[in-house]
């Protein structure tokens, strides 16, 4: 039976070796070679440089801002649907829109806060003179609060849709008001798609590109912009490398901050 067991694990085992493993390795190894492909460790030295302190700052400060509107925005819109008659047919067309690829929905994005886009006129039509709305941080934060709020609404519709309605029926009945029914139950026995979301949400803010360059412009440079221009403009694999490698360091330490635990007994 064991046997049976661990030849079941061989193919698992095997997707494991070859695509985590192996290239969290190679990362690793071009990490330690300098621009003439020697041994070095010049590389980690200069990460802890004041511009790529800097740089990491600005990539948590960023990921944290749309972390948090994602989630100020996804969670009532999650307990909304959960209370709709139809609940499955919104959720679907709010997950519709992120089946559309990235880049067409940046570039959509582009138009409509360009000089000459639809709220730019709709600015003109009350008198005033059309605003840059593009390279800014708002243009930034708001498209990619656009892009995650999917992924954040759905671990938490289905934390909500599981929630037991007696548990707040029960808080009602013996004089809880509104906010402390939501504070002391349903936050608390939401909380684990409450963390998901933020997984979802907050370690992909982290690596952004390609927002950055057609949202932001070079307004906004993070450790994912710092990684393309690294590898495709200064051909420094090396120092590209380092930075995936403290990239991934801070996404595995952000899933063990946010990792739901396991509690035995019974509830």
């Amino acid at each position: 039976m064991q046997s049976k067991n661990r030849t079941a694990l061989i193919p698992y085992v095997v997707w494991i070796a070859l695509f985590v493993i192996a290239p969290i390795a190679l990362v690793l190894y071009y990490s330690m070679l300098d621009l003439s492909g020697n041994f070095t460790l010049a590389n980690y030295q200069n990460f802890f440089s004041p511009v790529y302190l800097k740089m990491t700052f600005t990539s948590f400060w960023y990921a944290f801002l749309i972390t948090f509107f994602t989630l100020l925005f996804a969670y009532p819109t999650a307990y909304l649907l959960t209370r709709t008659k139809h609940k499955q047919l919104w959720l679907m067309l709010i997950i519709i829109p992120s089946w559309i690829n990235l880049l067409l929905k940046t570039y959509a994005f582009i138009g409509i806060f360009g000089l000459y886009g639809p709220i730019n006129a709709f600015i003109e039509v009350f008198g005033f003179n059309p605003q840059q709305i593009l390279f800014t941080d708002f243009s930034f934060i708001f498209v990619s609060v656009y892009i995650f709020i999917p992924f954040m609404i759905i671990p938490i519709f289905n934390s909500l849709d599981k929630l037991n309605p007696s548990l707040i029926f029960a808080a009602r009945d013996l004089g809880a008001s509104s906010w402390t029914t939501f504070r002391r139950i349903v936050f608390p026995l939401t909380i684990d798609g409450v963390k998901s979301g933020i997984q979802v949400t907050f370690i992909p803010a982290l690596s952004l590109f390609m927002i950055t360059r057609l949202i932001a412009g070079n307004q906004v440079i993070t450790l994912g912009t710092a990684i393309e221009q690294q590898f495709l403009v200064s051909q420094n694999w090396g120092m590209g490398s380092t930075i995936a490698v403290f990239l991934i360091v801070f996404m595995v330490l952000t899933m063990l901050v946010t990792g739901q635990k396991k509690k035995g007994g019974r509830v």
